[in-house]
C-alpha cells in the first residue's frame, strides 16, 4: 500500500511531502495496515488536530502543528510527524480490525474516551520504538481521569497493554475516572 499526500509542495510551511509519505509507507508496513492512505496537511494553522475517515482510502486531515516542531516554529519534526500520523493509523487499523466495532464515532468520543484511546496507540507506539513523551500522555490521562492513584494505574495499564477491544478500554477507562463500569 502506498501514502499520498497533499500538498505536494507546502507554502507556509517548511514540510516535505515526501518525508511525510515515507513516514507513512513505513507505519503502514510496521502495523500491517492494507489500505492505502491519503494525508491531507492543512498548513494555514499551527493548531494539532489529527482526523480520519476510513474509506477504502484512509483519509488523515492534518493541521500542521500536529507534524511541527515545537522547538522551530514552522519546521517539520520527524517525531513529532511519525508519532501523530502513527495514531491516527493505529486508531484507524483498531476500528477496521481491532475490536472498535462498537466504539463511538470520533466526534461522539468523550475527553475521557479520547484520552484512554490516545494513550493506549502511544503505549503501542513507543513499544515499537518511536520516540514519544510518556510524561506528556500522562498529565493528558490525568487531566481527563483525575489525578489519583487509581488513575495512575489505570493509565499503566492501559499504556503497557496490547490487543484490547473497546470494551475492554472502556471499562479500563472508567475504572479510572472512579466511575463503576
Amino acid at each position: 500500500m502506498t501514502v499520498s499526500v497533499t500538498p505536494a509542495n507546502f507554502s507556509f510551511v517548511d514540510f516535505d511531502a515526501e518525508l511525510i509519505r515515507r513516514i507513512g509507507d513505513g507505519l503502514l508496513e510496521v502495523l500491517g495496515i492494507d489500505r492505502p492512505v491519503h494525508v491531507e496537511v492543512d498548513e494555514t494553522t499551527p493548531l494539532g488536530r489529527v482526523r480520519t475517515e476510513i474509506g477504502d482510502t484512509i483519509t488523515v486531515r492534518v493541521e500542521s502543528g500536529a507534524f511541527e516542531d515545537s522547538r522551530k516554529p514552522r519546521q517539520q519534526s520527524d517525531e513529532a510527524t511519525t508519532a501523530n500520523l502513527g495514531r491516527a493509523l493505529l486508531r484507524a487499523r483498531d476500528r477496521i480490525s481491532g475490536g472498535f466495532g462498537e466504539a463511538p464515532a470520533d466526534d461522539e468520543l468523550s475527553l475521557r474516551q479520547i484520552a484512554a484511546w490516545e494513550t493506549y496507540c502511544v503505549g503501542r507506539l513507543a513499544r515499537m520504538g518511536v520516540p514519544v513523551n510518556q510524561q506528556r500522555w500522562k498529565y493528558n490521562f490525568r487531566n481527563r481521569h483525575g489525578f489519583t492513584d487509581v488513575a495512575d494505574a489505570a493509565f499503566e495499564r492501559i499504556w503497557a497493554s496490547d490487543g484490547l477491544t473497546w470494551g475492554e478500554l472502556e471499562t479500563v477507562s472508567l475504572e479510572g475516572a472512579g466511575t463503576p463500569s
